[in-house]
């Protein structure tokens, strides 16, 4: 039977697939920092990192979606288009925040490690610039961010393998790892693609009927579906434009073949919540509303030195043990965190106040 219940479905999907790519993270992770470097050449270890490499595409892309959320909200308010454009770089500010916080947490508690560590380009830093970058699309009608944020999507991923190509040696290093594609690092060059098809996908998401959603996810499925095919026989194909491109670095053919994957996805995480999902409580989305929770401490439980003991050092089935035991685990600490904000919520309406806090990017 349908569910009754229409206003949440939008956010209850979108929970779900990211919530997914936590699950996926947590594994992917474990395997590459337990497992035996003599055991990183078997299927396992290599299934393991090949879903492992969705999960930054993935967040990108839905940081990307609430963005659009965001822009849509604040043109449906009438702001002038400076403030617009303001509300999305503070948008991009708290990431850049949450990406150094990051990086000096991990630096002083971890080993000895060179002061350059601290701006590595991680996945945060990637979504701050390209939320500033994407910024100006405030300025846009939301229909009219459809086709111009899937544009510049694909202009993107296309320049990748370009700027590869080029020479850099005269920028400096910290300015070349925001660009450049780079096996070790998130630079625009090509995983801002992800955030632009995002916010090509939140505008369509807004601008659409809700009672039209469905429909629209069924066309996603079927477009998702189509973009893999093409995407996987142009990669395969000996023609090509470009004069050196690495699939798994900076080819077009792999961002897109990610996009057709994160379409299906989302379709069909609509589809589970809206007819197979049970009512209450769901462990998948209860990672997905803390995701940057667990994003933060998993790092530091995974590679820092509460975790010396295992590095390098388990067998598969260890390791697969271990995955299980990250997961729940970290689903406790999520779950944990829920029910401290319920707590909070009772008290607060008892009279008791607390400060309040700011929203979580990783839910973005």
């Amino acid at each position: 039977m349908e569910k009754t219940k229409t206003s949440s479905y939008r956010l209850e999907y979108l929970d779900w697939v990211r919530g997914i790519g936590a699950v996926i993270m947590l594994q992917g992770h474990v395997f590459h920092s337990f497992l035996r470097p003599e055991l990183k050449t078997t299927g396992a270890y290599t299934l393991s990192q090949f879903a492992g490499g969705m999960p930054p595409a993935l967040f990108l892309f839905l940081t990307g979606v609430t963005l659009a959320f965001l822009m849509d909200s604040i043109e449906r308010k009438g702001l002038a288009p400076g403030e617009r454009v303001m509300q999305s770089l503070r948008r991009a500010g708290y990431l850049f925040f949450l990406a150094f916080a990051f990086r000096l947490q991990l630096w002083v508690f971890g080993s000895p490690a060179p002061w350059q560590g601290l701006f590595k380009v991680d996945v945060l830093n990637c979504m701050g610039l390209g939320i500033a970058l994407l910024s100006v699309m405030a300025l846009f009608k939301t229909v009219e961010r459809i086709r111009l944020c899937a544009v510049l999507g694909l202009a993107i991923a296309l320049l990748s393998p370009v700027i590869s190509e080029m020479d850099w040696s005269g920028v400096p290093w910290i300015v070349r790892n925001y660009i450049i594609p780079d096996y070790n690092g998130f630079g625009i060059f090509p995983w801002a693609a992800y955030l632009a098809f995002g916010v090509s996908a939140g505008s369509v998401i807004r601008a659409i009927p809700r009672d039209a959603t469905e429909r629209c996810m069924q066309w996603a499925a079927l477009l998702g579906g189509v973009l893999i095919l093409v995407s996987q026989y142009m990669a395969n194909s000996s023609f090509t434009i470009y004069a050196k491109s690495e699939f798994w670095l900076n080819s077009p053919a792999q961002v897109l073949t990610k996009v057709g994957v994160l379409w299906l996805m989302v379709s069909l995480a609509f589809l589970w919540t809206r007819y197979g999902a049970g009512e209450g409580w769901s462990w998948i989305r209860q990672f997905g509303v803390t995701s940057l929770l667990v994003y933060w401490v998993h790092i530091e439980l995974v590679y820092g030195h509460a975790a010396w003991f295992f590095k390098d050092s388990l067998t598969v089935p260890e390791t697969l043990f271990a995955a299980v035991v990250v997961i729940l685990l970290m689903l406790a600490i999520s779950t944990m965190k829920t029910h401290r904000e319920k707590w909070q919520a009772v008290l607060s309406g008892l009279g008791w106040s607390f400060a309040p806090r700011p929203d979580s990017a990783a839910g973005d």
